[in-house]
């Protein structure tokens, strides 16, 4: 129970640094997300890239800080019981007016957990759920940027309500030709709007920050004409010349969740009020959860803490066991999951039997290298836990026997709560959305029968994602590795993402080369690799046993992508990162953009 009287004179001291550190922190997070714009404007594609990757380890940096001021002005750790239930009820009352006090929660909560011991992890210590609300939260300085802007076109226009949304970011670049590219957004508004009648609210609602990613800029809002809502996306990028073109216009939810997909880079944007910015995305993908927005924002801590509130109450209202998952048992990861719930469980087993080579440390590295590089939609992003706990009657025994077996180290049962009720305790864990495997994709079209139209059909698609996905990692810079099909797999949305890095390596450091011509004929009977490898050496040309045993899976490959089995491929792109060039990778198919197929030119509607 909370004390009624509020006497630990060194607890108000305690949460006002911690909530200090917090400042600090969101401070330093949005000047560099602020300043994504002029490294766009000055197409500076590497700095971009080097601040998204940097700003990732700035929140375990200021919560280090934080707790060595703690322990250092405070003797935090040998501080009783009492105080620590007085420093969050302090913590509370500086938060009331907080313009970000979830984002403040979980920051305090990062901060206790390092000192507190685990058994003190819960509500009466931390912020286990939400203490302040964040509806509703306005600056009131006088000069704050709201967070959406209305337009109403009904005045001067569609035309001049699509100039004003574009012209009020005030990019320090000119626009090739904006009044083309406007007339390009109207033209795919009205398609969208059909022949519907424009109803007195008609507006457009638009983000007043702009979401930057790698070399693209995006306009984010939505489209208001009577009980309809339209989600809209507009990619502003650089053109030929140096200057810059709207590209596409995107529409409705699921557009929108391809560009906020879990599998790309996170969003630079200058937020002052993130919940806000979270609850107009929220009404534009209604089914992406709000930890994922916070996730693609930036906030992956909130995003964490908000996937473990989900957690917890999908537990609470569920009754299905943990199981093995489906697929192929991995040699280096042990996957799980919950066959009610949307996501997968992996942990690193504590042995890798030949011919793996690796350390649980390298493989922790490669998970970190994806966290921190430009996932193109082509790789799971991963929520990353310590000492999780689970029921213990929700683990089948065969789970149990699992782990036991292939993770030892990562495993504790006990009643480490004191509460009467076993847990499962795993030490160290990576949480990723479920999938399905590729092969188990691939297998289920062919016994469905590639003679019926439908499986021919998806088992092309999956081989055609399978290689454009390969070709995107590529244009990143990264090569898989095992690039086997169980590593794969296919989304809600139809698309192909890589989830296995325990083998991935940036693409320059391989050395692609060619299979040396045969000595002999001993060497061309043999079924051996007779010719020397090196560290980092790869061989193209040698995918194709591995890949293409299937004649139906083999020939679709080829239609669409035998240059990945062409060492030239390879060398090719590599050269180019190596000379600087940043390839560009749309998160929307290349038939949407306005230099690509033509929109109609009729304008349905009343509002030009």
């Amino acid at each position: 129970m909370f004390p009624q009287r509020l006497d630990a004179p060194q607890a108000f001291d305690i949460a006002k640094a911690m909530l200090d550190g917090f400042n600090r922190h969101y401070r330093l997070f949005r000047a560099e997300s602020a300043r994504a714009k002029h490294r766009f404007e000055t197409a500076d594609w590497h700095g971009q890239q080097r601040a998204q990757r940097e700003r990732i380890e700035f929140y375990d940096l200021r919560v280090k800080e934080c707790v060595r001021r703690l322990d250092k002005e405070f003797n935090a750790g040998a501080l009783p019981m009492v105080v620590w239930h007085q420093v969050k009820l302090h913590y509370i009352g500086l938060m009331v007016n907080h313009l970000r006090p979830e984002l403040a929660e979980t920051f305090f909560n990062s901060v206790t957990t390092k000192i507190l011991h685990r058994t003190h992890f819960h509500n009466d210590f931390i912020f286990v759920w939400p203490a302040v609300s964040t509806e509703y939260i306005e600056s009131e300085d006088p000069g704050a940027r709201p967070t959406y802007r209305a337009y109403y076109p009904a005045g001067d226009g569609l035309h001049q309500a699509v100039a004003d949304i574009i012209e009020q970011f005030a990019l320090q670049r000119p626009f090739a030709d904006l009044r083309r590219d406007v007339d390009c957004v109207v033209r795919a508004m009205q398609q969208q709007l059909g022949a519907a009648k424009l109803r007195s609210n008609f507006q457009i609602q638009v983000l007043t920050s702009l979401f930057f990613r790698n070399k693209g800029a995006y306009v984010v809002g939505k489209l208001i004409n009577g009980f309809t809502e339209l989600p809209f996306a507009l990619p502003i990028l650089h053109g030929e010349q140096g200057t810059l073109v709207i590209d596409a216009a995107l529409f409705g939810e699921n557009d929108l969740q391809m560009l906020f997909s879990f599998a790309r880079a996170y969003f630079m944007v200058d937020m002052e009020i993130p919940s806000a910015y979270v609850q107009f995305l929220a009404t534009l993908m209604p089914r992406k959860r709000r930890a994922e927005l916070y996730i693609s924002l930036g906030l992956a801590k909130q995003g964490k803490t908000l996937f473990y509130r989900d957690f917890l109450h999908h537990l609470r209202y569920s009754s299905d066991q943990f199981r093995i998952a489906p697929g192929i048992k991995g040699m280096v990861m042990l996957v799980f999951d919950l066959p009610s719930f949307p996501y997968v469980f992996k942990l690193i087993k504590d042995h890798f039997p030949a011919p793996k080579d690796t350390t649980r440390e390298q493989v922790k590295a490669k998970y970190l290298l994806v966290k921190q590089h430009d996932r193109v939609g082509r790789m799971a992003d991963t929520l990353e836990y310590s000492l999780v706990a689970f029921p213990r009657d929700r683990f089948s025994d065969e789970l149990i026997a699992e782990i036991q077996k292939h993770a030892p180290s990562q495993l504790e049962i006990s009643d480490r709560d004191g509460d009467g009720r076993q847990e499962v305790i795993i030490s160290h864990l990576y949480i990723e959305r479920r999938m399905i495997p590729l092969n188990i994709h691939l297998q289920e079209c062919l016994d469905a029968g590639l003679d019926e139209p439908e499986s021919a059909s998806a088992l092309e698609h999956a081989v055609l994602e399978y290689g454009n996905a390969i070709k995107d990692l590529v244009a990143a810079n990264i090569f898989p590795g095992d690039m086997l099909w169980k590593n794969f797999g296919m989304t809600r949305n139809g698309k192909v993402v890589f989830y296995d890095y325990d083998e991935i390596e940036y693409l320059t450091d391989c050395n692609f080369r060619r299979v040396p011509a045969p000595r002999c004929e001993e060497d061309e009977l043999s079924g051996e690799i007779w010719w020397p490898v090196r560290p980092h050496d790869v061989f193209p040309e040698t995918f194709g046993p591995f890949l293409l045993g299937n004649d139906a899976v083999r020939a679709a490959f080829m239609r669409h992508h035998a240059d990945l089995l062409d060492v030239d491929f390879w060398q090719s792109h590599k050269e180019r990162i190596q000379a600087g060039h940043v390839y560009d990778v749309f998160p929307y198919d290349s038939t949407r953009r306005f230099g690509g197929v033509p929109l109609p030119t009729q304008p349905p509607g009343d509002i030009t």
